[in-house]
């Protein structure tokens, strides 16, 4: 992203980041890169340097001054309560890992820079990093707001040599620091049934998926499980519907590798919606994915498979006080990984009846959102589609508006039945095409739209159909 300028803030920044608040956390250092928080994968200072200064938009200040700091116990100086550190400079110790100092440091670069940062009253980002084994690097960032220099000294450090010693004094009137909480709300998720409070149904799947659903219920009194449908992971099909002929496939062998050859991938814009990483995870959302199918050449562990290899995270169906039940995941979820399915009856939306107090109505608007209509996002990159005689697309503006298909897991459904509905969700509805081409009945996957720690609450926007 750096070397193709697609960074959301490649210019440093003093203060906070729009969009970043704090508590905001990050999985990898990378991430912080991307965003403009911390804009050096490994130093932990990032500052402006002289050759900056005589920019428009840092015109007025002497330079080095520092942006961000990490704090992350790289140091055996640092000293850390929170309110108020004592950060130790950069340079010196040793990059093995065991944290000690091996030479003295030198008041320059980013040490010069926090100098500078307290004779100009200049205030600094700084995140805090902690272990967590939920994360795919091994570490969470918390972002903890803005602090000020206060005062700097140089000293004799533990391990005999000089160093730089910072004390930072957080800014008052910030929100409340989340870092001493990292440890205790994000990672206590359980790794077995019988540390789960409140169990009510082992497997709500009835063992239909290749992962257990446990329900749990800590609010009614007794306690029930969810009740009122049969569990399908697969789509049941209404009487009246007839799906597709299955599509003709690619004549790649194993694996789809080369997309100039792949005729699924010159589908997807002479690429792979997904890469490998995590088991496959989706590069962004689309307006439609085509993915392989039964006629395809390539096996079941092809990337352009995603979407059809069932869960891969431990995911717990509970009971909320206010929203009825939600599902979360046990386990740490990045970014475009695959959720689940939405599944019910695939019926004809003209065919529902008694729709009142039925919230488990599912439009398949893929149609009506690669054109942006009805208040749709349109989403970028819509690809001409295939030849085929099930792609109707006219320009019949009511039939545009409409959707045709709908599935209805009001009596019959998956998981995804259970997952609540939101204005800022972090999930996202992504319309799939595998075993036949007819986008009015696309398949309706759900993708996390950001990295979802354990046991936070899912949540999706949901297009459903209502009655006028």
């Amino acid at each position: 992203m750096m070397a193709t300028k697609t960074l959301l803030n490649p210019t440093k920044m003093f203060g906070e980041i729009p969009g970043v608040d704090v508590g905001h956390q990050f999985y990898s250092r990378a991430e912080m890169v991307v965003v403009g928080v911390h804009s050096h994968w490994l130093n932990g200072i990032d500052y402006v340097g002289k050759g900056h200064g005589k920019k428009e938009e840092y015109k007025g200040y002497t330079m080095p001054l520092a942006v961000s700091i990490v704090i992350s116990g790289i140091y055996e100086d640092d000293l850390d309560n929170l309110e108020e550190v004592v950060y130790t400079g950069q340079g010196g110790n040793n990059l093995l890992g065991d944290k000690r100092q091996v030479s003295d440091q030198v008041m320059l670069r980013g040490n010069l820079a926090l100098k500078n940062n307290m004779l100009q009253s200049v205030p600094v980002r700084v995140t805090r990093g902690h272990a967590c084994s939920s994360s795919y690097t091994g570490k969470v960032y918390t972002y903890d707001g803005l602090y000020k220099v206060s005062q700097y000294w140089a000293e004799k450090g533990v391990s005999g040599f000089t160093v730089f010693k910072y004390r930072l004094k957080r800014i008052v009137g910030q929100p409340a620091l989340t870092t001493s909480q990292v440890h205790f709300y994000r990672a206590h998720a359980p790794e077995s049934l019988s540390q789960l409070r409140g169990l009510v149904c082992e497997d709500i799947s009835g063992g239909q998926e290749n992962i257990q659903i446990p329900a749990s219920n800590l609010v009614d009194n007794p306690p029930i499980a969810p009740m009122g449908y049969v569990y399908r992971k697969s789509i049941q099909v209404a009487k009246g519907v007839t799906l597709p002929t299955t599509a003709t496939g690619c004549n790649c062998k194993g694996a789809c590798i080369d997309p100039r050859i792949c005729a699924c991938a010159q589908l997807n814009g002479s690429d792979f919606p997904y890469v490998s990483k995590d088991g496959g995870r989706l590069i962004e959302a689309k307006a439609v994915v085509f993915e392989c199918g039964p006629k395809c050449g390539c096996g079941p562990s092809c990337v352009n498979r995603t979407s059809q290899h069932g869960l891969k995270y431990r995911l717990e169906v509970f009971r909320t006080p206010n929203k009825g039940w939600a599902v979360r995941s046990w386990d740490f979820i990045p970014s475009g990984a695959p959720i689940c399915e939405y599944t019910g009856t695939l019926m004809r939306t003209n065919d529902l009846d008694n729709i009142s107090g039925n919230e488990f109505i599912f439009e398949i608007d893929c149609l009506q959102t690669m054109k942006g209509l009805d208040g749709r996002e349109k989403r970028p990159g819509v690809l001409p589609l295939p030849t085929s005689s099930h792609l109707e697309i006219n320009d019949d503006k009511k039939t545009e508006s409409f959707a045709e298909y709908c599935i209805d897991a009001g009596t019959t459904g998956g998981v995804a039945r259970f997952i609540n509905h939101s204005c800022e969700p972090n999930l996202f509805v992504q319309c799939v095409l595998s075993s036949h081409h007819d986008i009015k009945l696309a398949r309706i996957m759900l993708f996390a739209a950001d990295n979802i720690p354990p046991l936070q609450v899912m949540f999706t926007f949901f297009m459903l159909f209502l009655s006028t």
